[in-house]
């Protein structure tokens, strides 16, 4: 049904049409963009990708049209009927673990399966032992147990050490006593706890004999499997609305000592001894974290498309939105393209390139952690567990991130997704804000499609480390790898190499700093990875001799951990962004005028930060002042003249489709005043529109008339 008269339908917009102006800006650009949609992703992912979305598209469960219209409990109502359905449909078409999660993507929504399918199920695979899976591990699968984290509690988030819940062995009954002993041990904002799950994985305090040793993972039922009522002893419910990712029903949970088996102690790296009542401690702590690792890893590698989805839309409306004549330009001349004003530039293009760099480390990410489990598990004895005495193994190669075998994995690991993920979370947040805002008024709009992905991308900043918290994580971990370089240790990984090369040229005993390297950061792509190294190296140092030298207090030093751990985590971002254009160079998989665009974009990213972290680059001698004016004056304008002609191609290159952005702003055909339009008026889905109220202030009728026409609740 639709309330505009014909009239109003048959209004164009004012030329240039935007599908005009969107083919002439593809025609400036020779850049291939399908070939370098198939360089980001590969042609499996993107053949998936379209099977899954043609599979989506086509079922009315996933119809999107009233998205931005929904109230909270409506738009729950939705998610689980698409939640249910997405695995109705993994099931019909043998969906792997991939194609689920590119179906979850195209939805562009959290579901209340979002947490069983991630957390849940990753953490039963990685520490369970064999017998816990088939008790566990098969039904969760099967989507029999349908299962939350339960980590994180109302008094603590971040400090995981510090959290309140218990759980008690009790050595005569061969069980544990879940137990919440106050108010703030209550778990808070435990995704599809709310209403959904009806088990949990449960971190807890672990007591044997009134000892504490540590939080710890238990299976725990939360719910009856038939009448889904809380079973006896929990008290659980959804914590209510939120800034965003109202589609979620983030939950709470307080136990009365509710007794759970033996068994339910997940036992692969960490278990209670049956028979002695003994606690068996795992090899490394590092081991009973890697859900956490493995969520920091994906949120790196997402943190570039969340970028890539921000900027494809503002890039797509800035070149088609026209705005007042250029103030040179000659008299009558017309309205110039938002995308041609360099300050929209300056914004935009440095958050497209921090996409194509967070994408690249995203992927380095994430192969190290795949890494860490294949070894994990090829170094595990008979029953499963790993050899202590092999964490730190020659026996295995280098990790992405190291020189040479032997370096301790998890260390490296723990410490580089906390610094990658506190960095990328930060960047891809503030960069969609910074989308929203170059799209001028209609960016505020919901039709945008930025805003409601803004506000349900905002927790990442927080959840799995608060993001400027685990950068302490970072500092501990390179405050390590300094003593050991101190002590005279041969460098063993990517850190300790750095921090070597800078103390060979440093008087430790006076504390002078070695001579400037001189590196050639604006003609020598291999020194400006460099310049980022020494800068990482000569704060790493710094804060040693701060801490172990001058004494000073932790707590005095969190802020400049921060900015050491952001430097480091800038110089491995940078690394890996110019290992993958040495790569692609060498392999020939793309034509060289999509290297040279990459290569552009890398130099914008490394440029901009020098701009912007000029101080740091400048007190460590990284770069001279010359050179950081180079980077404001020179580096980062010229990178951004030679980006323009490719801006709208980049964006196409990402391979969104329409029904994924769900947005007027960012149509691929450019038809962005029409759909903006249809939405509002022409459609018939805006519920307003169909009331017709009575505004008198002495009128006790609020709505005269409601036309508002009878809406199918979601269903399969």
């Amino acid at each position: 049904m639709s309330l505009a008269p014909d009239w109003v339908k048959q209004l164009k917009p004012a030329e240039p049409q935007g599908s005009d102006i969107l083919a002439l800006e593809r025609g400036r650009s020779s850049l291939q963009a399908d070939k370098m949609a198939l360089y980001l992703f590969g042609e499996e992912k993107l053949r998936r990708r379209r099977d899954v979305e043609n599979i989506l598209k086509n079922d009315p469960v996933f119809d999107k049209k009233n998205n931005y219209f929904d109230g909270r409990v409506d738009k729950f109502k939705t998610a689980l009927a698409r939640a249910k359905r997405m695995r109705q449909l993994a099931v019909k078409y043998n969906w792997d673990d991939m194609d689920v999660e590119i179906a979850r993507k195209l939805i562009s929504e959290p579901d209340p399966y979002g947490l069983h399918s991630s957390m849940f199920l990753i953490t039963l695979r990685d520490q369970t032992t064999e017998e816990q899976k088939r008790l566990f591990l098969d039904k969760a699968e099967a989507y029999i147990y349908i299962g939350a984290y339960a980590q994180t509690e109302l008094g603590h988030g971040s400090n995981v050490r510090g959290l309140e819940t218990r759980a008690t062995w009790n050595p005569d009954r061969k069980t544990f006593t879940m137990h919440s002993p106050t108010l703030t041990a209550s778990k808070w904002w435990i995704g599809s706890l709310g209403r959904t799950a009806n088990h949990a994985v449960v971190m807890a305090q672990l007591y044997i004999g009134g000892k504490n040793y540590g939080p710890h993972a238990f299976m725990v039922q939360i719910r009856d499997l038939e009448t889904h009522e809380p079973l006896p002893g929990r008290h659980v419910g959804d914590i209510g609305p939120k800034f965003g990712y109202n589609n979620m029903d983030n939950g709470f949970l307080l136990f009365d000592n509710v007794e759970i088996p033996h068994v339910n102690m997940l036992a692969r790296f960490a278990r209670v001894d049956k028979e002695t009542n003994q606690y068996v401690k795992p090899p490394s702590s590092a081991l009973t974290y890697g859900t956490m690792t493995w969520v920091r890893a994906n949120i790196v590698l997402d943190a570039g498309a969340t970028l890539a989805r921000g900027t494809t839309i503002s890039l797509r409306y800035c070149a088609v939105r026209r705005q007042f004549q250029d103030k040179d330009a000659k008299e009558g001349a017309d309205e110039s393209p938002v995308l041609d004003y360099t300050m929209v530039q300056y914004r935009l293009f440095s958050c497209l390139a921090s996409a194509f760099a967070m994408h690249f480390s995203g992927q380095a990410m994430m192969s190290l952690y795949a890494q860490k489990q294949e070894w994990v598990n090829k170094n595990s004895n008979i029953k499963g567990k790993p050899d202590v005495g092999k964490l730190s193994s020659t026996e295995r190669g280098p990790a992405p991130e190291e020189v040479n075998a032997g370096a301790d994995i998890l260390a490296d690991l723990h410490a580089t997704s906390c610094g990658l993920k506190a960095l990328a979370s930060i960047t891809a947040g503030e960069g969609l804000e910074v989308c929203r805002r170059a799209c001028g008024g209609h960016g505020y709009s919901s039709f945008s499609g930025l805003g409601t992905y803004y506000a349900d991308y905002l927790p990442t900043l927080t959840w799995e480390g608060d993001s400027y918290m685990i950068t302490q994580q970072v500092a501990r971990y390179l405050l390590k790898m300094v003593r050991q370089v101190v002590k005279g240790e041969k460098p063993n990984n990517d850190a300790t190499e750095i921090i070597a090369a800078y103390l060979a040229k440093a008087d430790l005993k006076t504390g002078k700093a070695p001579p400037p390297p001189d590196f050639d950061i604006i003609g020598n792509d291999a020194d400006l990875v460099k310049a980022y190294g020494w800068r990482a190296a000569q704060m790493a140092v710094e804060a040693w001799r701060r801490r172990d030298v001058e004494h000073v207090a932790w707590n005095a030093l969190l802020i400049d951990f921060w900015r050491l751990s952001t430097a480091f985590s800038q110089y491995i971002v940078v690394k890996n962004y110019h290992e993958a254009l040495q790569s692609t160079a060498q392999d020939r998989k793309l034509d060289s005028t999509s290297i040279e665009v990459l290569r552009d974009l890398f130099r914008l990213y490394a440029f901009y930060n020098i701009e912007n972290f000029g101080l740091e680059f400048l007190a460590s001698s990284a770069a001279t002042p010359k050179q950081v004016s180079y980077t404001r004056r020179k580096g980062v304008p010229e990178a951004m003249a030679r980006i323009r002609p490719h801006a709208v191609k980049l964006a196409d290159s990402w391979a969104f489709s329409d029904w994924q952005l769900d947005s007027s702003l960012g149509r691929a055909d450019g038809n962005v005043y029409e759909d903006m339009f249809y939405r509002a008026s022409t459609s018939g889905n805006n519920p307003l529109n169909y009331l017709t109220l009575d505004p008198r202030a002495d009128s006790k009728v609020l709505v005269k008339v409601d036309r508002t026409p009878k809406r199918a609740q979601a269903k399969l």
